[in-house]
C-alpha cells in the first residue's frame, strides 16, 4: 500500500454555535489551518477569547468509482454494524473510510488517533467531506485564544485488497500502540451476570483455566467482573458504581486475599470497575444524575483525582489486569450506536468548556494508565481511537452472550472481522468472550472460540461448571493453548467480509478456514441491542 500526499481542502466551513449554519472562518473570527505533516495534513483551529466554536468541515472534491463499497470505524464499539456497503452520502463513518473498487484499488483516509476532536468522514459521488466536533460536550468550545490540534490526517491506496489496505492505515494512525499479549484467561460474566457469586467462585474459574493450560509459560488472566462491589448489581441497581474501596462482605470480604487465591493458582489477577458512575452526588465533579446514582464529569480536576486514586488502588490490591468500562456512556450520554454525527447527548454540560470532549477522554485514559502502574489496561466502552497508545488492551464490540447465541455471532463475529486490523497496531483487541453455558449450543460456541484463538486476539472464555465435559475441555484447552501461543503465526483474513457483516470465510496459515454461524432457524430478525 502507498501512503498518499494529504492535499490541502477545496471547501473549509465552521460552525460557531451547535445549530447555527456554516460559514467561512474570516466571518466567525474562527481560523482553521491546513499544513503538511510529512505527507498528511494537520488541521488547527484557533480563536479569539470570546468566539466560540462547535465544528469544522472540509471538503475534497474526488470522484468516488461507480459500484464502490465503503467501510468505516466505530465511535467506541462496534454493535453488529460494522459492513462494507454501497454509497450512502449521509452515512457518518468514525474516524477512518475506506472506499474499495471491485476489481480494483481501495483507498482509505483517515485521522491520527488521540486527536482533539471526534472526528467522522462522509462519502459522496463527487468527493470526501471531514467532519471534526470540537464542542466540550454539548456546548461550543471556548478556545481563549489558544490553537488546537484538531486532528492529523492520512490517505493510502493500493491493489492489494481491502483488508491490506486497512491494515496499512491503521499503522500509519497509531505509531505508538501498546498492544499485551497473548491475553487469555477466565471471565466469569457471561454465566454469572454479576449475581450469586463469590471468591470461591471466581478462584474455582481460576483453577480451571490453569488445569487447562497446564505448565504453559504464558499465564493467563483470572478477571473479577461486576459484582464484586459493595453495591454490585446483586443489589439491584443496572450496574454498580463508586466509590471503589468497599466490596461485598460476605461474598468479596477482602480484595487483597481475592487477588492472593487467584495468584496461588498459577493465574494473574484480573479486576473489572466503571471508573465515571458514583453511587451518590459527590462534593466536586458531578456531572448529573445517571443510572440510579451520579456520572462523574471527567473534565473536572476532582473526578481525575478520584479515578486516580481508585486506581491505585486496585493495583495496590495485587490485580495485574484493570477493565474499566462504561466511560463513554457516562461521559457522552449515549452507547455508541446511538451517537451518530452528535456523539454527545443534548443535555451533557461540563465543567471545563475550554477543552474538547475528545481531549478530555484523552487525559482521562492517560491519568488510568499512568496510576496503574505495571498493570495491563484494557478499555471497555472506551472510545478507541481515542485511547490507542493509552489502554494494552480494547474490547471493540458489544456484549456477546452467554444466553443467546444469536447475539455472540452479530457482535463477536462483526467485531472480530471488522476491527482486526487494529490488532496490534492500536492495541490489543477483544472481540469479547467465549461462553460455555447450558443456554447456549456448544457447537456454535467452540467455532467462534476456534477463531478467535487462530486471530491471536484477546481469549477470555466465560465456562458454566455444569457444562464441563471431557470434550469440552479438550476443546478449550486446545484453544487456550493456541491462543496462548500466539493463535496462527501467520494470521487470519476475513474473505467475504465484503458481502456478510458475520464473514464465515477465513483466511488462515494452514489454509481457508469455513464456519457455521447459523443455528438451524437462522438468523433472528428481532432487536437484540439490549438483550444479555
Amino acid at each position: 500500500m502507498t501512503e498518499l500526499v494529504v492535499p490541502l481542502p477545496d471547501l473549509v466551513r465552521v460552525q460557531v454555535e451547535p445549530r447555527d449554519g456554516w460559514a467561512e472562518p474570516s466571518a466567525t473570527g474562527v481560523r482553521v489551518d491546513c499544513e503538511p505533516a510529512g505527507a498528511g495534513l494537520a488541521v488547527s483551529v484557533s480563536a479569539a477569547d470570546a468566539v466560540p466554536v462547535s465544528r469544522v468541515h472540509l471538503r475534497w472534491r474526488r470522484p468516488v468509482p461507480s459500484g464502490a463499497l465503503v467501510l468505516g470505524d466505530a465511535w467506541e464499539r462496534t454493535y453488529g454494524d460494522a459492513a462494507w456497503l454501497p454509497l450512502h452520502p449521509e452515512r457518518v463513518l468514525p474516524w477512518m473510510a475506506l472506499v474499495h473498487a471491485p476489481g480494483g484499488d481501495t483507498w482509505g483516509a483517515g485521522v491520527e488517533v488521540r486527536a482533539g476532536s471526534f472526528a467522522f468522514w462522509t462519502i459522496d459521488p463527487d468527493g470526501v467531506s471531514l467532519w471534526l466536533d470540537l464542542r466540550a460536550g454539548a456546548d461550543p468550545l471556548l478556545l481563549g485564544g489558544r490553537t488546537l490540534a484538531a486532528a492529523t490526517l492520512r490517505w493510502v491506496s493500493g491493489s492489494e485488497g481491502p483488508f491490506a489496505a486497512q491494515c496499512a492505515l491503521a499503522s500509519l494512525l497509531c505509531r505508538d500502540p501498546l498492544p499485551v499479549g497473548p491475553l487469555v484467561g477466565a471471565n466469569n460474566w457471561y454465566y454469572a451476570y454479576g449475581r450469586d457469586f463469590d471468591a470461591d467462585a471466581v478462584v474455582r474459574d481460576a483453577r480451571t483455566v490453569a488445569d487447562l493450560v497446564g505448565g504453559h509459560p504464558v499465564r493467563p488472566f483470572g478477571v473479577v467482573d461486576d459484582g464484586w462491589s459493595v453495591d454490585g448489581t446483586a443489589d439491584g441497581r443496572p450496574a454498580s458504581g463508586g466509590p471503589w474501596a468497599d466490596s461485598r462482605p460476605v461474598e468479596f470480604p477482602d480484595m487483597t486475599e481475592v487477588a492472593a487465591r487467584i495468584a496461588a493458582e498459577g493465574v494473574r489477577p484480573g479486576i473489572w470497575f466503571r471508573p465515571l458512575q458514583h453511587r451518590f452526588e459527590p462534593d466536586a465533579g458531578g456531572l448529573r444524575p445517571w443510572e440510579g446514582g451520579w456520572a462523574l464529569d471527567p473534565s473536572h480536576p476532582a473526578t481525575l483525582e478520584r479515578v486516580a486514586d481508585d486506581v491505585r488502588r486496585i493495583r495496590g490490591w495485587g490485580f495485574e489486569l484493570i477493565k474499566h468500562d462504561f466511560s463513554t456512556f457516562e461521559a457522552l450520554g449515549r452507547w455508541g450506536f446511538r451517537m451518530g454525527a452528535r456523539p454527545a447527548a443534548d443535555d451533557v454540560h461540563v465543567h471545563d468548556r475550554s477543552r474538547t470532549t475528545a481531549e478530555v477522554l484523552v487525559d482521562f485514559y492517560r491519568v488510568i494508565r499512568e496510576a496503574a502502574g505495571d498493570a495491563v489496561v484494557l478499555g471497555c466502552n472506551v472510545v478507541g481511537h481515542l485511547a490507542a497508545g493509552l489502554v494494552e488492551a480494547q474490547r471493540t464490540g458489544d456484549d456477546t452472550s452467554g444466553k443467546v447465541w444469536e447475539r455472540t455471532r452479530r457482535m463477536g463475529v462483526n467485531t472480530l472481522a471488522f476491527r482486526l486490523a487494529q490488532h496490534r497496531r492500536f492495541f490489543t483487541v477483544d472481540a469479547d468472550c467465549v461462553a460455555s453455558t447450558p443456554l447456549t449450543d456448544w457447537s456454535k460456541n467452540r467455532q467462534f472460540l476456534d477463531l478467535v484463538a487462530r486471530s491471536g486476539t484477546a481469549l477470555f472464555v466465560s465456562v458454566d461448571p455444569r457444562t464441563r465435559t471431557d470434550a469440552v475441555d479438550d476443546h478449550l484447552a486446545a484453544a487456550l493453548t493456541l491462543a496462548l501461543d500466539g493463535g496462527d503465526p501467520d494470521g487470519i483474513e476475513p474473505l467475504d467480509w465484503l458481502t456478510v457483516t458475520t464473514p464465515q470465510r477465513w483466511r488462515g496459515g494452514s489454509g481457508d478456514l469455513t464456519y457455521d454461524w447459523y443455528e438451524t432457524a437462522g438468523a433472528d430478525p428481532f432487536d437484540l441491542t439490549d438483550a444479555p
